[in-house]
């Protein structure tokens, strides 16, 4: 079976809850579908759970690029003498990270060995952008966020990378007539009742960032057959 989720954002408690709930197996295939950084408790802890399997694909998603625009330019050692080091358009980025969630993802990147943070890095930087998978006879193209400016004519290699991770997914849109497009990037929180805190399928598209980090919940979308599984958050999250 084919799977993907988004937006773990940290809850590591509520990812291997997702693997147990869908018995997660090593014939199945996950695509995580960016966002893994940042704001919940152990984003590291969830990188290094995934850096272990080879049938899990991990997507850019906004909050990893910008780790990669500060962690790679500060070195694997981050110290005062380091950051000062940065140039002001470097400085900028750093604060612009710590200002959206980065904290707790240099906190735990700093606790580990030199070795673990250049596998991580080096993790980091072969997260793809797009991908396209078919199951259960549907095709699908996978991305952090949107497809913008959007045509149907266009490869996807050709779509701008901050476009694919920092524009929201337009529901209302139509992408494709043959294919499905799976985005995560915006909370459906924010979406009205009933569809607030729920994957959202419409126009041949399909919305999973639930908000787990915001006390929504964690979504895992099965590609094969369209079932949805939600871990809640743990309580807690706000």
């Amino acid at each position: 079976m084919q799977y993907v989720m988004s937006d773990l954002h940290g809850c590591y408690e509520e990812y291997m809850q997702a693997l147990k709930e869908i018995n997660f197996t090593d014939d199945d295939i996950l695509y995580v579908d960016g966002d893994v950084l940042d704001r919940g408790p152990e984003p590291i802890r969830i990188l290094q759970d995934m850096m272990m399997r080879t049938n899990v694909y991990p997507l850019l998603g906004n909050h990893e690029f910008m780790a990669l625009q500060v962690l790679r330019k500060l070195g694997v050692e981050i110290t005062d003498e380091s950051i000062a080091a940065l140039q002001e358009e470097d400085l900028e980025a750093f604060r612009n990270w710590m200002n959206d969630g980065g904290e707790t993802t240099v906190r735990q990147f700093c606790a580990c060995s030199e070795d673990e943070r250049e596998m991580i890095l080096e993790y980091l930087e072969e997260f793809s952008l797009i991908e396209e998978t078919e199951a259960g006879g549907r095709e699908y193209v996978i991305v952090h966020a949107g497809l913008e400016p959007f045509d149907p004519d266009k490869d996807l290699q050709d779509y701008d990378l901050i476009a694919c991770i920092f524009w929201s997914p337009d529901p209302d849109q139509r992408y494709y007539e043959d294919r499905i497009v799976i985005s995560g990037h915006t909370p459906t929180l924010a979406f009205p009742e009933p569809l607030k805190g729920k994957v959202i399928e419409k126009n041949g598209h399909v919305l999973i960032d639930c908000g787990c980090v915001f006390g929504g919940s964690l979504a895992v979308y099965c590609l094969d057959n369209g079932q949805v599984t939600y871990i809640p958050a743990k309580k807690g999250r706000r």
